[in-house]
């Protein structure tokens, strides 16, 4: 008697190798419904932006064609995620479902209700953690509560049982003949205009890929990463925040390739602190789902925004502030839609502090440009910058775009890579003075300040 088809359903975990789910459908010895559901209608599910949407058609492609040489298909749906996969137990007859967890809010909810629909139905389903190095709810102070604060949390980390080890790609999946939607009618991937010319440069999506890009950058990066990571002229960073936000590789890939290299020094330590930034944001994200639309820190909800002046966003996202590191930053983050780190802190701190511009602007522009935005490290890190998140930078820390490029751009070489007109005058005057803007910046703080003292 034949088995019923197990399926396993692709979220942000689109790799073939350290995947959980796939390995535990194959194991199961039964044909098995690869699946990637395009879900822009399900409540409370963030649609993609533009750059992500155009990472995702490539990451997919390269999904495809690695599932092709295991002799299995990747079928594609769209549609609200919980109809879509019923849909499909129903046209296949399958029998058990798998996935790779999720940790935001009306994710997990979505997940929630159809493990429940489908086990009561007499399915087999199983979730794995796949994503993260630690489970969030694994992590916590000696109180029981999620940690608010970085160092002690990952100090806590670093006392829990090791991230286990990857797990190997399978030899072969049995496939099962299931009718697929066409990637190209998804219409993910700019047309008119075709804005992505920058980012065909820039970037390969993929797991080949980013494997490619972990090893090149252990084998000659590293050992530079603790002094050059702040130098946006220099390739010193990863470049490895796309490829883990797709699931592209695994953090435990990437964790444990380190151990087999033996690397050490600081380069070493700040590099696996920079993953553990990465733990937790989504930590955070996964005790305070509305991180996106609401202050982490409520008395924030105090701090008086003023009246939004559209030119001044403008001019922002298009890096023409007449502030020589932020235009470089916008330009480049336009460019290639990503944005060194040092500059993203530096452009944040500008738009919240120096136009007085609420972090949900920034985080939606950022949302809608970055390839790598996910759920919980964009508007974490917009949030400490701004000062109204987790383990957030100190309201009275503004970052001085002039002082910042002194001491990360010395030569000038990033800021003239991405204003070619800088010097001349094409380039524009500054749209507001950073010193009275900081002071009024500093001045409605004390809003916050005073609705903190009740």
């Amino acid at each position: 008697m034949s088995v019923a088809p197990s399926i396993v359903w692709f979220r942000d975990d689109l790799r073939v190798a350290d995947h959980p789910a796939l390995a535990a459908a194959v194991e199961r010895g039964a044909p098995v419904v690869c699946v990637y559901v395009l879900d822009e209608e399900s409540p409370g599910i963030r649609p993609l932006g533009g750059a992500a949407k155009w990472w995702l058609n490539g990451s997919l492609t390269a999904l495809g064609a690695a599932l092709d040489g295991l002799g299995a298909r990747l079928v594609l749906r769209r549609g609200p995620a919980a109809r879509v996969i019923r849909s499909l137990v129903d046209e296949t007859g399958a029998g058990a479902v798998f996935w790779n967890r999720r940790y935001g809010g009306p994710e997990r909810r979505l997940d929630a209700e159809l493990k429940q629909a489908f086990r009561d139905d007499g399915l087999i389903v199983q979730s794995f953690a796949a994503n993260l190095l630690f489970e969030p709810w694994t992590i916590r102070t000696g109180q029981g509560t999620p940690f608010s604060v970085f160092t002690p949390f990952w100090r806590a980390c670093m006392h829990a049982p090791e991230p286990r080890h990857p797990l190997p790609a399978p030899e072969k999946i049995e496939p099962t003949d299931v009718a697929t939607e066409r990637l190209d009618d998804w219409s993910l991937l700019p047309t008119r205009p075709d804005w992505a010319a920058g980012l065909r440069e820039a970037w390969s999506p993929g797991a080949v890929a980013a494997h490619e890009r972990l090893r090149g950058f252990l084998a000659d990066d590293l050992a530079d990463y603790a002094d050059g990571r702040d130098r946006p002229a220099r390739s010193a960073t990863s470049r490895l925040s796309p490829h883990l936000r797709w699931g592209e590789l695994s953090p435990h890939e990437v964790w444990h390739a380190m151990r087999q290299r033996r690397v050490h020094g600081e380069g070493a330590n700040r590099f696996r602190t920079e993953l553990g930034w990465r733990e937790f944001a989504w930590h955070v994200l996964f005790h305070a789902p509305e991180l996106a639309t609401t202050n982490w820190r409520g008395e924030f909800d105090a701090f008086p925004w003023p009246r939004l002046h559209p030119a001044a966003l403008r001019a922002w996202e298009e890096g023409r502030t007449g502030v020589p590191l932020v235009d470089a930053g916008m330009r480049e983050l336009w460019a290639t839609g990503t944005m060194h780190n040092r500059v993203r802190m530096v452009v944040a701190s500008f738009l919240t502090k120096n136009l007085l511009i609420d972090w949900r602007r920034g985080e939606q522009w950022f949302w809608d440009t970055l390839v790598d935005a996910d759920a919980a490290s964009n508007p974490f890190n917009w949030q400490w910058v701004a000062g109204s998140g987790a383990d957030a930078a100190p309201y009275f820390r503004v970052f001085n775009p002039e002082l910042q490029a002194t001491k990360f751009d010395p030569d000038g070489e990033y800021v003239r890579r991405w204003v070619a007109e800088i010097g001349t005058d094409e380039y524009p005057e500054p749209i507001v003075d950073l010193k009275q803007t900081r002071a009024a910046a500093l001045a409605a703080y004390e809003h916050v300040k005073a609705a903190a003292r009740g």
